[in-house]
């Protein structure tokens, strides 16, 4: 099943309080928390309150949004125990994280091999603490094809990794029905959004073409899954309330 929800840096001027009521005005079910504005990593207090307002507004965690880069944030300052801690706080059940600072094409094979160890080993944390670990399917990253994607998590090789989608600029309808289907043993949630060839915030109906194949595709997969609304015409809660009725007459498929 796939339930509707927002990514919470969709709206990073706005706090945590206001997210909630907005979310809950346009009858989301689900917010994912961003690790940097939101529920910055470590601070256990915030990750508290953030966590149980959501959830006594009726409301549930989809997931942390963390910013940690893998192979990169542990030596940049960012441990991943802070991250970790954070989610456990919060009450998410998986924590997004981004494949490393380099794309599939351009990262040597020494950096591949660093990207793959220290995601390994932060997906065994994790799973010690009953959380799962999730990449961004994220141009920059080793998750920026459908092939170097698949790659990744075999290369990882571990049951308590998946991975998250959306259409990255470039790709056609047929490449993103695709992804879908070969990253289905390991999909996690949906990021939704709509952009124009020129990377534009359009409104989320202009792409209905392409996204009702893509939800379709996805509700094909086996197990639970958030689509969740990103990147919304100029940054208005009146155009996320918008976006989110499409989204919810989608649903319906």
């Amino acid at each position: 099943m796939i339930s509707s929800g927002l990514v919470s840096i969709t709206f990073r001027q706005l706090t945590p309080e206001a997210i909630v009521a907005l979310v809950r005005q346009a009858g989301l079910h689900g917010i994912e928390w961003g690790g940097d504005v939101h529920v910055p990593h470590g601070d256990l207090t915030r990750a508290r309150e953030v966590g149980e307002m959501t959830r006594e507004a009726g409301l549930e965690v989809a997931a942390y949004g963390s910013y940690f880069r893998v192979g990169n944030s542990e030596d940049s300052g960012l441990p991943f125990s802070h991250v970790l801690d954070s989610a456990l706080e919060l009450g998410a059940p998986v924590i997004r994280v981004w494949a490393g600072t380099e794309g599939s094409v351009t990262v040597g094979s020494e950096g591949r091999k660093r990207v793959v160890a220290d995601l390994r080993r932060i997906t065994e944390l994790a799973a010690k603490a009953g959380v799962r670990v999730t990449t961004e399917f994220h141009g920059g990253t080793l998750t920026d094809t459908n092939e170097s994607t698949i790659k990744l998590l075999s290369e990882v090789d571990h049951t308590n990794l998946s991975t998250y989608w959306q259409p990255l600029m470039g790709m056609s309808d047929e490449t993103c029905v695709e992804a879908i289907g070969q990253l289905s043993p390991r999909l996690s949630h949906l990021h939704v959004y709509h952009w124009d060839s020129v990377k534009e915030r359009c409104p989320l109906s202009a792409g209905a073409l392409r996204w009702q194949k893509f939800l379709q595709a996805a509700q094909e997969v086996p197990g639970d899954r958030y689509a969740m609304l990103e990147f919304v015409k100029d940054d208005e809660p009146e155009n996320f309330l918008r976006d989110a009725a499409t989204l919810h007459e989608w649903l319906k498929i």
